[in-house]
């Protein structure tokens, strides 16, 4: 079985396609178009070599490629030990890989097998021989996914700091009905306190202080 793994350094923009196919020509054809369209690619000969490469084989770390990015599966729909249809239902199934676009190739425009792959939550459905105009297309197509992502995620960050620093009051500006001083009394919006309040019960605070100099001056 023969697999070939460019690892995309941390952070690269560079789209990364995962090949699946088992022809040896069609395989080294894809991989030209994906290398012509600036993409790294990893090229596999089967269903079950692809899964190895996800880590979805049930081994962990089979092919110790862990972490790694892939951002587009190409796969042969009519391989032997399992289908492109197969694989593609595994991949909608996992919850780590479900969000990659999976697109089907195959030599034979058959309509059920389109409809049933498309239902299934493949991206898209080629009849081979893929041309370079195809993989442009399906290139710019996640790329474009790609940059929305990244905008979402500024914009989600840039709400979390504004949210978790909320604005000084001390940077706003006070209004004209605020008083510029706190020992300057609010405006009076109930009737004002009556004469015969002992001074023992008010508070001992400033503002409360003053009110109560106003209550002996109106006594």
């Amino acid at each position: 079985m023969a697999i070939a793994a460019e690892v995309l350094p941390s952070g690269s923009q560079e789209l990364h396609v995962l090949a699946v196919d088992d022809s040896h020509v069609d395989r080294k054809v894809i991989e030209k178009l994906l290398n012509i369209s600036s993409c790294k690619v990893t090229a596999v000969d089967s269903g079950t070599r692809a899964l190895q490469f996800l880590g979805l084989d049930g081994e962990k770390g089979s092919l110790g490629l862990n972490g790694l990015k892939v951002n587009l599966i190409l796969t042969d729909y009519s391989m032997p030990g399992m289908t492109g249809y197969e694989l593609l239902k595994k991949i909608k199934q996992s919850s780590a890989f479900r969000e990659i676009p999976v697109v089907i190739m195959s030599s034979e425009n058959i309509l059920t097998r389109v409809d049933r792959c498309l239902e299934e939550g493949a991206e898209e459905f080629l009849v081979k021989p893929v041309k370079l105009s195809d993989v442009k297309r399906l290139k710019e197509f996640v790329m474009r996914g790609k940059t929305e992502e990244n905008k979402g995620r500024r914009v989600h960050k840039r709400k979390f700091e504004d949210d978790s620093h909320p604005p000084s009051s001390s940077s706003s500006t006070p209004s004209s009905s605020t008083p510029s001083s706190p020992l300057l009394p609010p405006p009076l919006t109930a009737a004002p306190f009556a004469c015969d309040i002992a001074a023992s019960e008010l508070p001992s605070s400033p503002l409360r202080s003053w009110k109560r100099s106003k209550l002996r001056d109106s006594d």
